[in-house]
């Protein structure tokens, strides 16, 4: 399953089922650069456990307000569209997967 890049109007669906990492990030930003490639072997890796999609902040600032996003990256991890988890900036890779492995099961 592919990293699906997700908007204010279709989100919510996005993040209802099953377990969803969402990484708020904009063009411009460093670490946002720095983080893509790791959610993209960890979406190769991991597809069968989570769902990752990607919402661009710039255009879409009514769900990361809704979700009280101030810094990014910010990665939230939903479960069946509640937030269980939340990490901010860079992570290394092993960090993320050891965060979805815990609410994975």
């Amino acid at each position: 399953m592919a990293i699906e890049h997700v908007t204010d109007q279709n989100f919510t669906q996005q993040v209802s089922e099953g377990l969803v990492l969402a990484d708020f990030w904009a063009p411009w930003c460093g670490p946002c650069k720095m983080i893509a490639p790791v959610l993209e072997e960890i979406d190769g890796e991991m597809e069968d456990k989570v769902q990752i999609v990607k919402l661009d902040v710039d255009e879409n600032q009514e769900t990361a307000g809704k979700y009280g996003v101030m810094s990014i990256p910010t990665l939230l991890l939903f479960k069946n569209g509640e937030v269980v988890d939340q990490v901010v900036g860079f992570q290394p890779k092993e960090a993320l997967v050891d965060l979805i492995n815990k609410h994975a099961s």
